[in-house]
């Protein structure tokens, strides 16, 4: 668990697409914000930098909410996640923390998105996996990891490329 400690927080590719483990904050104004937060550190039971470990959006609530299903840090809305977006002039948030049945998930129209990368989690969710692949000057694909209860031994049938077309006007 040291190691998690000391890892970055966030990364910001191109410019146009944020990444973080969890999500949103209240308290992020700024990108400059997440530089200033000091690593290694323990994850707080309250913050900016526990909101980017375990925020989650939540489609049918709007602003900000208790995360009532964590029992730490806040739900979002799709207006706080278009807000943020126009604010900084992003093209997409990824996140991570969610198992999500086919390894990704689009929210507030395409200006986030969750992917997880672990097929069949746990040994019990039976959910394919998905990674994120971006080239410049953004063009986004999303790999699809299929889970199998066998392995295939073509690794073909094992994934798909799915390219991604992200909505610019939010």
């Amino acid at each position: 668990m040291k190691l998690f400690n000391i890892l970055p927080v966030s990364a910001l590719v191109s410019n146009q697409v944020l990444c973080m483990h969890g999500g949103l904050s209240p308290d992020l104004h700024n990108l400059e914000d997440i530089t200033k937060l000091k690593r290694p550190s323990d994850i707080p039971p309250k913050g900016l930098l526990t909101d980017l470990m375990w925020s989650d959006p939540d489609k049918d609530e709007q602003g900000w909410n208790p995360n009532i299903d964590r029992g730490i840090s806040y739900t979002f809305g799709s207006d706080v996640v278009n807000k943020f977006t126009k604010k900084h002039n992003l093209a997409l948030i990824v996140r991570a923390h969610q198992v999500i049945k086919n390894g990704f998930e689009f929210f507030a129209k395409r200006k986030l998105c969750t992917l997880f990368t672990a097929p069949n989690y746990c040994g019990v969710f039976k959910n394919d996996g998905g990674c994120m692949k971006i080239e410049p000057p953004l063009n986004v694909t999303i790999i699809r990891l299929f889970f199998r209860h066998k392995e295939s031994a073509d690794v073909k049938k094992r994934c798909e490329n799915l390219p991604v077309k992200l909505n610019p006007e939010g």
